[in-house]
């Protein structure tokens, strides 16, 4: 199919002027097209160039797309035909108090005001700190109840708000209000001093630290012309690889635990506690932070820290591999983890999932494999997927990728790795240029695209963590499901609050 959309790569910037400025019908009715084609949504926001308000779409089908156009004051909603649209259009609402007519579901998505100071679609005079003037979904019936979870919730987590319509102990929906970690980091990024956009984009998710800075670094030397060389790019292979680790071997103790098996929950907890110490081996901080900045990295992998590693990755590797076996080999826990919580492959793709929840569902999408960056080319990643989309296979994927991963590091542990990007200088950014940046974080797809001006400076930083297409997911698995299967659900997706809250 010829499109009006341009062709882009993942990492290279592209002057603005190259990308197709089109009549928003036409913008309209070839992003529809794209999608209905099988082509998925990477990003699509609003931006303002002085008085102007335009929008921007990076698609995705086997290449990245992009396209702009003036934005209307009122249009006809993507989402109405389109269902991956959905999510995009309400935050493009808040933000710029654009109007989808049409909308199916037209509801705030953090609650603030918009950016542009025009009146406020949801009504919303945001004189309260919290978001407020939610207009729940209700199901009427005299056997219908209400639960209402959070904000506030047992344990040290991040706040959010789940309201069940239930019939007895069967779910009818579960609708998902977040919000209360809003910090408006978009808005903060434009007119950043550049040593302090590193120290911004850590922050965007404490889990994901070195995915999102991947995708932050990566804008900047692309905008900059830099290439950082072989070491740097292994060194930073390997920190995405630990936190993926960290992460899903975190996740399959928390499965444990909620399914009350609490060998596999220690021994996680513990693994975890292990993975992490390999980052902070690597760079002096648990959760990689100060790593990772634009050009290079702060910190080189000396020949004594790699001889550490190895060691300490090869003796945890057979303890890995025991404690999976013994998860997945236990039959009350299969049974309690199969058809609980499934998602059709169609359900995923009409809502956009990405990383181990699409994975779950039979769509084999990885950012390493179709978007490679970093050392990722030189690697051979696996098509890894299951088929049944349950929280079964939401764990299985965590696993094989637990395992993967290990390899992978093991791979790039062989030989020294030397590097001469050590100390980056501030970089400065070509004018008027686009940049997307797709790395796949321990979640999922994460996108970073930034806008420059006619000076260099950041004029758009669109930032998307993969909760933002997946949280819908954990919704979609909870119906027709009893309530007492939510947190082992919840667990399975283990979604960001802070990284939806942008």
């Amino acid at each position: 199919m010829n499109s009006a959309f341009l062709e882009i790569s993942n990492g290279v910037a592209v002057p603005r002027e190259r990308i197709p400025h089109l009549a928003f019908d036409r913008f309209r009715r070839e992003a529809l097209d794209i999608v209905d084609s099988g082509g998925k949504v990477v990003h699509f926001f609003a931006y303002q160039e002085g008085d102007a308000v335009k929008l921007m779409a990076i698609l995705r089908n086997n290449r990245l797309l992009a396209a702009g156009c003036d934005a209307p004051d009122a249009y006809a909603a993507l989402s109405a035909q389109c269902e991956p649209f959905h999510m995009f259009e309400r935050e493009i609402a808040e933000q710029f108090g654009i109007r989808p007519a049409g909308h199916p579901w037209l509801k705030m998505v953090r609650y603030h005001p918009n950016f542009t100071g025009k009146a406020d679609i949801f009504g919303n005079s945001y004189a309260e700190d919290i978001p407020g003037n939610y207009d729940y979904y209700s199901v009427k019936g005299t056997e219908i109840h209400e639960v209402a979870v959070g904000p506030v919730h047992a344990g040290v987590i991040e706040p959010g708000h789940f309201r069940f319509n239930c019939i007895g102990e069967r779910v009818l929906n579960l609708e998902i209000q977040l919000g209360y970690q809003h910090r408006g980091i978009e808005a903060l990024i434009p007119g950043l001093a550049a040593k302090r956009l590193p120290l911004v984009i850590e922050s965007v998710a404490g889990d994901t630290t070195v995915g999102h800075s991947l995708c932050m670094a990566q804008a900047v030397e692309a905008l900059s012309k830099t290439k950082p060389d072989k070491g740097t790019r292994i060194i930073r292979t390997i920190a995405l690889e630990l936190e993926r680790l960290q992460n899903h071997v975190g996740d399959l103790g928390a499965l444990s635990g909620d399914v009350a098996f609490l060998p596999p929950m220690n021994y996680c907890g513990r693994m975890r506690g292990d993975f992490l110490n390999m980052s902070l081996l690597l760079c002096g901080n648990r959760f990689s932070k100060g790593l990772i900045r634009p050009g290079g990295v702060l910190f080189t992998l000396d020949e004594d820290v790699r001889t550490t590693l190895v060691e300490r990755i090869t003796e945890i590797t057979p303890q890995v591999k025991h404690v999976i076996a013994l998860l997945f080999g236990t039959s009350s826990v299969r049974s309690r983890f199969e058809d609980c919580g499934t998602v059709s492959r169609s359900d995923a793709e009409n809502l956009g999932l990405v990383g181990p929840a699409g994975r779950a569902c039979g769509l084999a999408y990885d950012v390493r494999r179709c978007f490679p960056t970093e050392h990722y080319a030189e690697l051979d990643i696996p098509e890894n997927a299951e088929k049944s989309g349950d929280v079964y296979a939401r764990a299985k994927v965590r696993a094989d990728e637990v395992h993967q991963s290990i390899d992978l590091i093991r791979s790039l542990l062989t030989a020294p790795v030397e590097t001469d990007c050590a100390a980056p200088k501030e970089l400065s950014m070509a004018p008027d240029s686009l940049a997307v940046t797709l790395n796949e974080a321990w979640r999922g797809e994460v996108a970073h695209c930034v806008l420059t001006d006619a000076a260099g400076s950041i004029m758009r930083y669109k930032i998307k963590d993969p909760s933002f297409h997946n949280w819908n997911g954990l919704s979609m698995s909870l119906r027709d499901t009893e309530i007492s299967d939510f947190p082992l659900n919840n667990k399975s997706y283990n979604l960001s609050y802070c990284g939806f809250d942008l």
